[in-house]
């Protein structure tokens, strides 16, 4: 074996150790590129405690409380421009709740 052979296949070594680097380089590089979207695909697992069911449903159902026909009937009097507001009973009102307010908070 000659010393120049020898040279020629370490070179030959070294040029696929550089091609496999770069090719490992490129592989990386990929899956860095994926894995954003690997992340999102995946999601996490969440549980929901009956509590927190519980409240969901409590704020679902507090919807169902409006009383829609009152509500249109509302809006198209004051459409009309035939809808009357009373000071003295939102005065009233105002007076009766911040008392009740008061007395929980002395109590």
């Amino acid at each position: 074996m000659k010393l120049s052979d020898t040279l020629s296949s370490a070179k030959q070594a070294a040029m696929a150790n550089v091609a496999k680097a770069s090719q490992n380089t490129s592989a990386q590089t990929a899956a860095t590129a994926q894995a954003p979207q690997r992340a999102q695909a995946s999601g996490v697992a969440v549980t929901v405690s009956t509590l927190a069911r519980g409240l969901d449903k409590a704020s679902r159902s507090s919807a169902a409380d409006i009383d829609t026909q009152k509500v249109a009937t509302v809006k198209a009097a004051i459409q009309d421009g035939s809808y009357v507001v009373n000071p003295e009973a939102i005065a009233d009102k105002l007076l009766s709740n911040s008392k009740e307010l008061l007395d929980r908070t002395t109590s």
